[in-house]
């Protein structure tokens, strides 16, 4: 399929009023959506020797993620990384006359509480998943965070 065809396909899906479109081919596989306001995405997955430009949004069909609660920090590294469940400020402790939940050198077990998370006036208690001993809180307490962003580094041994 070349790229006038694929012009052509998304011009007729925007005017026909479907929403969602999916072409699968034994090279590669489109699929287009339009929104609300009647603009155009476009999906594409290809061969990585294939490469189209088109006047369109092109992005790849993402793939799978792992969740994102605790993952290693790299390959080489011991530690595990506890990110972010969601967007929004991050509590080291209950409330600002209260100990920090989580210290580091901390012993932690999965389902011990390690933080609070407000996210549209509610306070999201964040428990720990993995077993192991706090190493570093990366986060400083009150400040924004995004989702999956990393709080704190655990030693798992």
């Amino acid at each position: 399929m070349n790229i006038k065809e694929i012009e052509d396909l998304i011009k007729f899906v925007s005017k026909s009023g479907v929403s969602e479109v999916e072409l699968e081919c034994p090279d590669f596989k489109i699929v287009i959506r339009t929104n609300a306001k009647g603009k155009e995405g476009v999906q594409m997955m290809m061969p990585a020797v294939q490469h189209i430009q088109a006047p369109v949004a092109v992005s790849a069909v993402p793939h799978a993620v792992a969740p994102p609660v605790a993952a290693p920090v790299n390959e080489e590294s011991k530690y595990v990384t506890i990110k972010s469940p969601m967007i929004g400020t991050f509590y080291r402790s209950p409330s600002p006359d209260k100990p920090a939940f989580v210290n580091p050198g901390d012993e932690v077990a999965p389902g011990k509480m390690i933080c609070v998370i407000e996210a549209m006036k509610l306070f999201n208690e964040i428990e720990c998943e993995v077993k192991g001993r706090i190493v570093k809180v990366l986060v400083e307490n009150s400040s924004p965070v995004e989702y999956d962003q990393p709080l704190f580094l655990v030693d798992p041994s």
